[in-house]
């Protein structure tokens, strides 16, 4: 039962979304109670709803119960992060873009080294095709006159 990170969450874990927790801060993206926030009160496994602090209906009777909503539409504001193995595959994470980069900026040098060897080298064979072709127009202007 996932829902997808903020804008701002995405950018800090580099992921799009992650199970939802009790005690996560969601925004609800649709329906009745749209654009409003509230922490996560209550997760129901078995009907794959979530239930949301300040969400509430008045019954008939005059008594208030909770809205249960779908995890699609909310949308993580905020991590609760008591979790140990929560935290540990967020910054597994972190760590696997950092070695990405690492690994990326390593092969980009490598690269780099490559082309300035292969324009040298080049520039020899370019001068030298420059220099027959220029002895050829020479030799027909000599034959013609």
């Amino acid at each position: 039962m996932s829902s997808n990170f903020s804008k701002e969450l995405r950018k800090k874990y580099g992921k799009r979304s992650l199970p939802l927790r009790k005690g996560d801060l969601v925004k609800i993206m649709r329906g009745k109670f749209k654009s409003r926030k509230g922490k996560i009160i209550g997760v129901k496994l078995k009907t794959q709803k979530i239930e949301i602090e300040g969400i509430q209906v008045k019954k008939q009777d005059g008594s208030k119960v909770n809205v249960t909503l779908r995890p699609s539409n909310l949308q993580i504001v905020e991590l609760n992060l008591e979790d140990k193995k929560r935290n540990k595959a967020l910054k597994k994470r972190e760590t696997k873009e950092e070695k990405k980069e690492t690994e990326e900026k390593k092969e980009e040098k490598a690269e780099s080294k490559e082309t300035k060897r292969g324009e040298k080298t080049g520039e020899k064979h370019s001068k030298k095709k420059k220099n027959e072709k220029t002895v050829k127009t020479k030799e027909k202007q000599g034959g013609k006159k």
